[in-house]
């Protein structure tokens, strides 16, 4: 069995982590870390876990786990292991974003590779130590990395798209309150999200000249769970061909499905899926892509990511079916 420790135990993705390991045939969580809700049940934070999982959190870490997901707020990871050492061979999965960015990778003599299974497989299975990706970043990668490893991206990329207010995480804003949220809808961070960098850097990996620029509006939307992002540029390519090269691209990815019918959020939420869309009018492609923004945008990818490093199937304990209705 593989034991492993979850930092942050309070917020979204712990839960989410939670969730689906608890059920995973291979792991044995041996502790979840917060020191708010020290000595408390797991289902204080997290109600959908009252009576499946008898456990309180914990304010002491167990630095000999197998794995430690850091579900910490954005630029904290780094503070968190500088104050807590683990054992050599601890492996760590950081869903936040200190270490997306090639500059940032390498921390204290570790090495952190960009835990994206789709772009990085081969590398996350030698790893000991992960940067999971963006939520709005997985899904827009997803949306372009086809068109990169085929040198098809020749223009600006416009790209929209609406994220559920899971993903501003567990503490209250003035955005994220029911009575702002509900019946709502606003654009943030337009043209500067911080996904850009990581978005940028894999598109490169594939496609070193594109330099052309991706045009990002990120939205919130009034459910909680899901990403919905709309993405068009020019094409000289038949949509038959588009086809071919994302289903080509995707061909051994088990959780990528490509369509060219019209798809919907309540096909992923509460699954580790990405099902794109394309859709060709003229000289324009329409790429459609749809996560949920907690699994596969963070907890589901983290074990897919943990499953690929411990060498075991990379769907195991992700076989989750979403409720159309």
């Amino acid at each position: 069995m593989i034991n492993i420790g979850i930092i942050g135990g309070s917020g979204y993705t712990a839960g989410e982590l939670i969730r689906i390991l608890m059920y995973h045939p291979n792991v044995n969580i041996d502790f979840v870390y917060s020191t708010t809700n020290s000595g408390k049940p797991l289902s204080v934070a997290h109600h959908d876990l009252m009576g499946d999982i008898e456990m309180n959190f914990t304010d002491v870490v167990n630095p000999n786990v197998n794995v430690v997901f850091l579900c910490l707020g954005h630029g904290k990871s780094i503070s968190f292991l500088q104050e807590n050492q683990f054992a050599s061979h601890t492996k760590i999965i950081d869903l936040g974003n200190d270490f997306r960015l090639t500059k940032d990778a390498n921390f204290d003599g570790k090495e952190f590779v960009y835990g994206l299974p789709e772009l990085n497989k081969s590398a996350i299975k030698k790893a000991n130590f992960i940067a999971n990706p963006g939520c709005f970043a997985t899904a827009i990668q997803l949306a372009l990395l086809p068109l990169a490893k085929n040198n098809l991206l020749k223009n600006d990329v416009h790209i929209n798209a609406t994220t559920g207010s899971t993903g501003a995480g567990v503490s209250l804003a003035e955005t994220s309150h029911f009575s702002w949220r509900n019946n709502n809808m606003s654009h943030y961070k337009a043209f500067e999200h911080q996904h850009l960098g990581e978005i940028n850097q894999s598109v490169n990996q594939l496609q070193a000249d594109y330099s052309d620029e991706l045009i990002f509006v990120p939205n919130r939307g009034d459910f909680t769970r899901g990403i919905f992002a709309t993405l068009y540029t020019d094409s000289d390519e038949s949509l038959e061909n588009l086809v071919a090269k994302y289903e080509d691209f995707y061909k051994n990815e088990p959780f990528v499905t490509v369509t060219t019918t019209n798809i919907n959020m309540k096909q992923v939420v509460q699954t580790n899926k990405c099902i794109i869309s394309l859709l060709k009018k003229g000289n324009r492609i329409l790429i459609t892509s749809i996560i949920d923004n907690l699994t596969k945008g963070a907890s589901g990818q983290a074990i897919q990511n943990m499953n690929l490093m411990f060498g075991l199937e990379e769907t195991t304990g992700l076989h989750l079916k979403p409720s159309g209705f």
